[in-house]
């Protein structure tokens, strides 16, 4: 039997709260610029309400990335942990409304469902203000490893590893996943998260990871070097499949001696870059679960980065699967 998914995602589940601000609601409201900030129940909720305007959709990094999967015509599911509260019924509808599988039994009692308040500047920086909540309860009961093993590959975000619970969710995952023969993706999420878990993704790479998704800044923390041949090098003795996104110049995929530099796709102008690394491992992954060559998937990563920052949110407003089909990448 073919596999029901191309991908199994992983990951925070997060209701993104997003709208446009200028530099002085920062300061206002005493926000760092460009950075993601660890919040409480009280704070989101203040913020909540100052931020006019917003745009709302089911977010955090992973579930990003099945929405962008879902809109390249792709097939996905995403496993994360919810309250039973309005925010998680709200988080549930809009995933599914993409067409994303999500049937993670939400929480009767704990926490409120996670949310990000996200600020985007006029320059297209986004300060994130994160609530994490519910979502940093997944215990391994919550993976179903079924829906891991119809999968033709599992995607993971780092993020997880904050918290020892879903750290075990994710090991769980991953024997479901080597069990099945399924290939393991894993997203390292901000440098800060690299730098706290460094150690253990190494460990990973060595063990259980096919592909591995990191910007420069990740991949620098990583490798702790500031030279990006070294990174390159690194990845090359590693052996798996690594796609390195760099901002403006595009990405870079490496997978032994096979290296592929892609520029970015063209963008009259940036607004938000809220989920482009998401959107940009959206496409990638969609190429590997369709046997596209490695060039191709990297074509189809910054092909969906660059619709998503086009405008607000982490949502595409044009079909993924009709941009990758002018491109003749589809």
């Amino acid at each position: 039997m073919p596999p029901k998914y191309d991908v199994a995602g992983l990951g925070n589940a997060i209701m993104d709260v997003i709208a446009a601000v200028d530099d002085q609601f920062l300061l206002d409201h005493g926000i760092a610029k460009g950075g993601m900030t660890l919040i409480d129940e009280f704070r989101a909720e203040e913020l909540h309400k100052a931020l006019k305007d917003s745009v709302q959709a089911a977010g955090g990094s992973a579930a990003n990335t099945m929405a962008g999967i879902a809109s390249l015509g792709g097939s996905a599911v995403f496993l994360g942990k919810v309250r039973d509260d309005a925010l998680g019924a709200r988080f549930s509808e809009s995933l599914r409304s993409l067409g994303v599988d999500y049937t993670t039994r939400p929480a009767a009692n704990g926490s409120s469902t996670a949310s990000s308040m996200i600020a985007v500047t006029p320059d297209g920086q986004r300060s994130m203000n994160t609530y994490l909540g519910a979502c940093r309860e997944m215990t391994p009961a919550d993976v179903d490893v079924n829906e891991v093993a119809a999968a033709k590959i599992l995607y993971i975000e780092g993020y997880l590893w904050d918290t020892e619970d879903a750290k075990d969710a994710s090991r769980k995952a991953i024997r479901a996943a080597k069990d099945a023969g399924v290939k393991v993706a894993l997203t390292l999420s901000d440098s800060f998260c690299v730098g706290r878990f460094r150690d253990e993704f190494l460990g990973l790479m060595q063990r259980d990871l096919d592909i591995i998704f990191a910007n420069e800044d990740e991949a620098h923390s990583l490798f702790e070097t500031e030279d990006f041949a070294v990174v390159t090098e690194r990845m090359q003795a590693w052996g798996g499949l690594a796609a390195l996104t760099r901002s403006a110049k595009g990405c870079v995929v490496v997978k032994g001696a096979e290296i592929h530099a892609v520029p970015a796709a063209p963008v009259a102008k940036v607004v938000d870059t809220t989920g482009a690394g998401d959107l940009f491992a959206a496409g990638f992954l969609f190429g590997q679960a369709q046997g596209k060559g490695l060039a191709d998937c990297g074509r189809l990563g910054v092909l969906a980065a660059a619709e998503i920052i086009s405008h607000y949110g982490a949502r595409p407003e044009v079909s993924l699967n009709e941009l990758a089909a002018q491109a003749k990448l589809i």
